[in-house]
């Protein structure tokens, strides 16, 4: 497949993906009669030991081919794009719906684009600040209806979904700029390598050896984290890290802009509510994602 086709086929498996993990990560929580199974960090410390386990497995020949002058950088995408992620996410859907979460998640591509050109100097084009701008409202739009839609959610914990965000986008550009060279698959391995102690650390802080590991509501949150794991995590990143070195930092992380529809029509089936303006704004972000996507010779700075 020419690299044209294949790039787009990289964004639309991602989008089906990533858009799907936000109900995988609430039903992982899982709320039984108003109490989680799982605490965030339980599940956060889970997700990084499982995948770290499946990529080492299947990527540590390759990781220790890697030269170690890209070892520091490794730590740091790893820190970035997984560790901190997985336990922001968590605690941010304890109160928010998984839809909201998939929609706020759309604004990485922006957040791409200046930190990619405030501090590692990435140029952008005209066209694609402008999709970039028009994503964003499309996802402050659907924010703001989800919000009249449950006003008894508490939107102070959309703020950990930013920082989740931020962390992306930083990722992201660190990928492109100090990793361009390196195997997508030494780059997830490497990441979960140095995450992985970090993360043990931490479930047994949390309390993860005393779960109830015999229970069945425990076992079927955990089946929820290996499915995340799986699909969400280790093929994924391995994808992402590729279309990152295919294309640009801001091409690769407009998948962002397709999550919320998938994340949202998950949701609904969960008997989340989907209002009108949703589907409005839901319609702007697509848009967005085309001009975002296409090519301008032009570059522009900030």
């Amino acid at each position: 497949m020419k690299t044209e086709n294949l790039k787009y086929a990289y964004l639309i498996i991602l989008s089906l993906i990533w858009g799907t993990s936000f109900i995988l990560i609430k039903k992982a929580l899982g709320d039984n009669d108003g109490e989680l199974v799982l605490q965030p960090l339980q599940l956060g410390a889970a997700r990084t030991i499982i995948s770290s386990t499946m990529l080492i497995t299947i990527g540590w020949r390759t990781f220790i081919k890697t030269e170690r002058k890209y070892w520091k950088w490794l730590f740091i995408s790893g820190l970035l794009g997984s560790f901190f992620p997985a336990f922001l996410f968590a605690y941010a859907q304890t109160e928010i719906d998984s839809a909201i979460s998939a929609i706020l998640n759309s604004t990485v591509p922006l957040l791409t684009l200046t930190l990619g050109a405030v501090l590692f100097g990435i140029s952008f084009s005209r066209m694609q600040l402008a999709g970039v701008i028009l994503g964003l409202c499309g996802a402050i739009g659907l924010v703001v209806a989800g919000m009249q839609e449950h006003p008894e959610q508490n939107y102070l914990f959309a703020g950990l979904i930013l920082i989740a965000c931020s962390c992306y986008a930083s990722n992201v550009n660190v990928i492109k700029k100090y990793l361009q060279n390196v195997s997508p698959l030494a780059i997830a391995t490497g990441n979960f390598v140095f995450i992985a102690p970090f993360a043990l650390i931490v479930f047994l802080s949390a309390g993860g050896a005393s779960l109830e590991y015999t229970s069945p509501v425990v076992q079927k949150s955990f089946g929820y984290i290996v499915i995340l794991c799986v699909f969400g995590t280790v093929a994924a990143k391995i994808l992402f890290n590729k279309l990152v070195q295919m294309t640009s930092p801001v091409f690769a992380s407009s998948v962002t802009y397709l999550m919320p529809v998938i994340g949202l029509s998950w949701g609904v089936l969960d008997g989340e509510e989907f209002s009108v303006w949703q589907v409005v704004a839901t319609m702007v972000i697509i848009t967005a994602v085309v001009l975002v996507t296409r090519a301008n010779k032009k570059p522009a700075s900030l």
